[in-house]
């Protein structure tokens, strides 16, 4: 069993929010976990995946169609901040990144006190690579409207994937008491809280960020993770299974659920689960390692069915 590795969950980003409108995605990174009986979980930083993210954002706000529509307004509302703000999310949602930097430059020359473009822009920038100049983003928007709890989640993932626990720890507590019913604040606590062996913890903020967006997969799966390291098996693979269950293609999910059914003895269902994920993402090594390990039990059972 050493050496098998699992996909950690994922960072919920800015774009997925109950009641709010959808903005970019941000960039999401896992977490490294020790798990029990010495199942290493090894964490590897996905970028652009995550909650709300690349698979989760309703690509219709981000179709021509609808760009199109965004364009006849700004046309006929040159001098109006806020309708280069909307179409600035819908290029970033399109994947459009520089248009996107583009409207939101203009929002914010227009009104220098758009705290939410700002905020926007940051989840661009980082998409692109650009940091420094999304902390920068970040702060000013904070620093217009200090109660603005999307920004301090944005930092906060920011300074979460420096490995700055004690600022990220900070701003999703802000963010937390700002909106108690903001999925990604829990769900990105609970990814700190995991990363420092707080698997309790981050259990229970997996849990909040469920009953707040029940829909997601992002949470089922790091609660699993959490479960997997406490050596719940059955637990985890309760929460693998909704993980697979919201998203069929999901490598990480399958991969995940092998894991959990190898826990439990079940190999011939758990090379079954690898192979579904080598299937989707043939590159993804702990999909195959995976096989291997079951490869006997998985012949047995392919051969049965022949």
């Amino acid at each position: 069993m050493r050496g098998a590795r699992a996909t950690v969950g994922a960072a919920i980003p800015d774009s997925v929010r109950p009641g709010r409108a959808r903005r970019p995605a941000a960039t999401a990174t896992t977490v490294a976990l020790a798990l029990f009986g010495g199942l290493l979980l090894a964490g590897c930083q996905t970028a652009g995946q995550g909650f709300g993210q690349a698979g989760d954002i309703d690509r219709s706000a981000g179709s021509e169609v609808n760009i199109a529509s965004l364009t006849a307004v700004v046309e006929r509302n040159p001098d109006d901040a806020s309708a280069y703000n909307v179409r600035g999310s819908a290029y970033g949602r399109a994947g459009r990144l520089n248009d996107a930097i583009e409207d939101f430059n203009t929002a914010i020359r227009l009104n220098p006190g758009f705290y939410q473009a700002y905020a926007n822009r940051a989840l661009v920038l980082r998409r692109l690579g650009r940091d420094d100049a999304a902390f920068q983003d970040y702060n000013r928007a904070i620093q217009l409207n200090p109660s603005y709890d999307v920004a301090y989640v944005g930092r906060g993932n920011m300074y979460r994937q420096r490995k700055q626990f004690d600022l990220a720890l900070a701003d999703f507590n802000r963010a937390i008491e700002l909106d108690a019913n903001d999925p990604r604040a829990w769900h990105n606590r609970g990814l700190i809280y995991q990363a420092q062996q707080q698997h309790p913890r981050a259990i229970d903020d997996f849990s909040k960020a469920i009953s707040i967006a029940p829909s997601a997969g992002e949470p089922f799966n790091a609660r699993g993770l959490s479960h997997l390291a406490t050596g719940d098996f059955r637990a985890a693979l309760d929460d693998f299974n909704e993980v697979v269950k919201r998203n069929k293609d999901s490598f990480e999910g399958w991969t995940n659920q092998g894991l959990a059914l190898e826990r439990l003895g079940e190999t011939q269902k758990a090379f079954a689960a690898f192979a579904r994920a080598s299937n989707l993402n043939p590159n993804y090594r702990p999909a195959s390692d995976g096989m291997r390990r079951t490869s006997a039990a998985g012949g047995v059972a392919f051969n049965n069915q022949g």
